[in-house]
């Protein structure tokens, strides 16, 4: 590996032997996003109400923000993303799709998080992830439609486990 973090795609065996297990994420403590952030995600991206099931695992050396001890989460990360680094089509396909993604190199901080409730710059996030197995393309589809304004007959989505829980 090379100190140049990267981003690739790999099929579904080889996520799982390198990046299925929350073991497998860098920094001293591991957590999930809680439901509640979760939820904001959700409608910050413009989704529907319990879209996102799947947990969203996060991992640093630090897990609360040094300003004002709020647990960092995914939302930090979505918030963050947002703000010229990605669009909104594009984090919900990566939480909802049915591809895997690994990122190589040495796992340095995550650059450009702040805080979503102060605006603190957080520094000490190493990775995060998200895994989905209940979701398949078709209803990556539907989601998709519901962002942009359509309408969907029916509840497609399936119930999946809540996330919630913290590993330190």
């Amino acid at each position: 590996m090379t100190s140049e973090r990267e981003t690739v795609e790999v099929d579904y065996t080889l996520f799982q032997a390198v990046y299925d297990s929350p073991a497998s994420l860098p920094g001293r403590h591991r957590w999930t996003t809680p439901e509640s952030d979760v939820r904001r995600i959700e409608k910050l991206l413009g989704m529907p109400s319990r879209t996102i099931g799947a947990p969203l695992w996060v991992s640093g050396d630090q897990p609360d923000c040094p300003k004002c001890g709020r647990r960092i989460t995914w939302y930090d990360i979505v918030g963050s993303a947002l703000k010229g680094v990605h669009d909104s089509m594009m984090i919900a396909t990566v939480i909802l799709g049915d591809r895997r993604y690994v990122n190589t190199g040495l796992p340095d901080a995550i650059p450009g998080v702040r805080c979503a409730d102060c605006r603190s710059p957080i520094e000490g996030l190493r990775s995060f992830k998200c895994h989905n197995w209940a979701y398949a393309f078709e209803e990556l589809e539907v989601v998709r439609q519901r962002m942009s304004g359509g309408s969907v007959l029916g509840d497609q989505r399936e119930h999946v486990p809540q996330p919630g829980s913290t590993i330190e």
